[in-house]
């Protein structure tokens, strides 16, 4: 979420009328993230995050925002896009598209204990069983063509040992893809980025998941292994921290219980997760876009836990 395309005051505050959201107070860039262009809009009647989008275009963009309507609707603690008086929730600011959501409130857990990884895993579970009902189609635009189409791309940016390890992966999760236990995989949106910093907590109590601009259709396991890989490791080794992953996998097991194919396939997809972010951080790190803002991830993070998932499997009993 760093700052692309600066928007000034008096553009966001005609949005904000157009919304019918109250004449707007302060605005403020978000520095996290790499992918869109963020503030912090207050107004004289809330908070609010007004986005741009820098990649994602107007004709794939309803399905998030509907998305996020839809699961708001069930019942899922999710930012509700804000609508003008037409019904409308996608529109065009400084020449790219926008959206204005709720901002939620609290703020996140990068230090999360065991209840809140229970927390996250129970929501996870009720998002997934939410979303089966959700009507609009749109794949995971970072699944596995892209791994294929990007690692070539940034192949010459690596070490001989970096680009062993890559290619073998890929070849893994290709000859996993191809599996007929792999396409029976339960399916449905995901959220597919929820990392410690797109989940909101107000002391201990989860007030809700944000950013859903990276979900698609996907199997919810590899949604399951996207949360594992971050909640539950040592950030410094990406070793497992058994008390917060047994506490994410119980939560979510008790809403939805995985199924036999899946906890078979629990440690090729976290292996999957970790090359998929491991990929986009090398990406986005020697092919940078400028942006005032940017704070690249350190991309050798997910490397390293690709290597822990690799050597060190994780298992679920039958």
């Amino acid at each position: 979420m760093a700052v692309f395309t600066e928007v000034s005051e008096q553009q966001a505050d005609q949005l904000m009328q157009q919304l019918q959201l109250g004449e707007l107070v302060t605005l403020q860039g978000i520095s996290g993230g790499i992918e869109n262009t963020n503030y912090f809009a207050t107004t004289a009647q809330g908070e609010y995050v007004l986005t741009l989008f820098e990649r994602l275009n107007h004709a794939q963009l309803p399905f998030y925002l509907q998305l996020m309507k839809h699961l708001a609707g069930q019942g899922i603690k999710v930012p509700m896009p804000q609508a003008d008086p037409h019904g409308e929730i996608l529109f065009t600011l400084c020449d790219k598209p926008a959206a204005v959501v709720e901002r939620l409130p609290g703020q996140s857990e990068l230090n999360p204990s065991s209840a809140h990884c229970q927390a996250v895993g129970d929501m996870l579970a009720r998002l997934h069983l939410a979303g089966a009902s959700f009507e609009l189609a749109q794949p995971n635009l970072r699944g596995l063509p892209w791994w294929n189409e990007t690692s070539p791309i940034v192949m010459p940016h690596l070490s001989p040992e970096q680009s062993r390890l890559l290619a073998s992966e890929l070849a893994f999760q290709n000859h996993v893809a191809a599996s007929s236990a792999y396409r029976a995989l339960p399916s449905g949106p995901v959220h597919a980025d929820l990392f410690r910093n797109n989940v909101m907590f107000v002391g201990d109590e989860l007030s809700g998941f944000f950013d859903f601009y990276f979900a698609g259709l996907d199997h919810w396991l590899f949604d399951v292994a996207v949360a594992l890989n971050d909640w539950c490791i040592d950030l410094d080794t990406g070793v497992f921290d058994g008390p917060r992953l047994n506490a994410m996998l119980g939560a979510y097991q008790a809403v939805r219980p995985l199924q036999a194919a899946e906890r078979a396939l629990l440690n090729p997809m976290l292996r999957a997760a970790a090359l998929r972010f491991w990929i986009s951080r090398l990406w986005d790190f020697h092919l940078p876009r400028e942006a005032s803002m940017l704070q690249a991830h350190d991309p050798s993070h997910f490397e390293r836990v690709l290597e822990q998932r690799i050597h060190h499997p994780v298992g679920l009993n039958a």
